[in-house]
């Protein structure tokens, strides 16, 4: 372990050196960013985890990537026509070896490429458990929504923690570089729900530090974090957001009108707009009812699930241990063995993402 914490120390140190702070840049203007949109599809697609795992760690350590599942469901996400993924990151797997882990996002970028899709990726996340920890990951509670989710980097504690940061950088910008001017990659989704978990403001200098880091990897794919909470507890945070994401990004789990109503409010911006989560159907947010509206706008959809696992996301937050399955599911739209949840509503995906604008 004390070899390894040496040459992690030794790859931090070397790597700070890569990217001087002079070359940082600022944010995109909106002709900047509505050129960039120009050029690429209606963004249709899902937040994607394979079944087989059940956080972000399990999806991306060496001993549990399944690189196999990943193909046959993300064909089945192809045959839907969707074409774009947001998928979560953890820096424990990047910290255990950083070159392994780039060879595994290669092999999954090949992967995704081959069906079509283009990907934003997450790195930070407060959503979930606290304490996450390297090795085999824990078994779903059965009837539990996200029973096993870690947060990234962990909890207040870690997400306050200054030298950690050093880590934290290394991480992201080592794949930024990296990825810089793949084309595979659609935009890169810094903070999934920074502040949730009653952290509010205490996420905000780690969510700027992100955007500082990114920054000075100037891209050449845009930048944004979602917002999620409209309440004033999370104005500061919202406010920051909107003011340095190249494109906007949101989150929205309620009835289509409201969407609408959101959706008119961020087209003031005058920037590309993207909904990275939504679609849960006992919330009254369904594909037939909120598709619609994301094509009218040339808003992104990118849904929550996409095939039935270890995640337990079927249930609704907050179910109980031995939840009976819920009808309707809650997210997800196949099951294990590729069958549709709903027939009907995949048939209304093929329809819209293959009609011409």
């Amino acid at each position: 372990m004390k070899i390894k914490l040496v040459f992690l120390t030794i790859f931090i140190a070397a790597f700070s050196c890569q990217v001087p702070k002079e070359n940082a840049n600022k944010v995109w203007t909106p002709e900047q960013a509505n050129k960039w949109y120009e050029n690429e599809a209606w963004p249709v697609g899902c937040n994607f985890t394979p079944s087989t795992a059940i956080n972000t760690i399990e999806m991306w350590d060496a001993g549990s990537y399944d690189s196999s599942t990943i193909d046959r469901e993300l064909s089945w996400a192809e045959n839907i026509g969707f074409n774009t993924l947001r998928v979560n990151f953890h820096y424990l797997v990047w910290v255990r070896n950083p070159e392994t882990f780039k060879q595994r996002l290669e092999n999954f970028l090949e992967i995704t490429s081959r069906h079509g899709f283009k990907v934003m990726f997450v790195f930070y996340d407060d959503c979930w458990n606290q304490n996450p920890s390297l090795g085999k990951q824990p078994d779903p509670v059965p009837g539990v929504h996200n029973s096993g989710w870690v947060q990234c980097p962990g909890g207040p504690g870690l997400n306050a923690d200054t030298a950690l940061w050093k880590v934290l950088k290394a991480y992201q910008q080592d794949i930024m570089i990296t990825h810089k001017d793949d084309s595979r990659i659609f935009c890169w989704d810094l903070y999934n729900e920074a502040g949730n978990s009653g952290y509010f403001n205490i996420s905000l200098p780690l969510l700027k530090k992100s955007f500082e880091w990114a920054r000075e990897v100037n891209p050449s794919q845009p930048i944004t974090s979602g917002m999620w909470n409209w309440s004033e507890e999370y104005k500061e945070i919202n406010d920051f957001i909107e003011a340095n994401s190249d494109i906007i990004s949101f989150h929205h789990y309620g009835p289509a009108d409201d969407l609408e109503n959101l959706i008119l409010r961020f087209k003031k911006s005058d920037r590309p707009v993207i909904c990275t989560e939504y679609m849960a159907r006992q919330q009254n947010s369904r594909f037939q009812t909120h598709l619609p509206r994301f094509k009218k706008y040339k808003v992104g959809a990118i849904n929550w699930g996409l095939v039935s696992g270890k995640t337990n996301t079927i249930y609704p937050w907050g179910s109980p241990i031995n939840a009976p399955e819920p009808q309707p599911w809650f997210h997800d739209i196949f099951h294990k063995d590729g069958s549709p949840y709903d027939v009907e509503e995949v048939d209304f995906i093929k329809n819209i993402t293959s009609e011409k604008d």
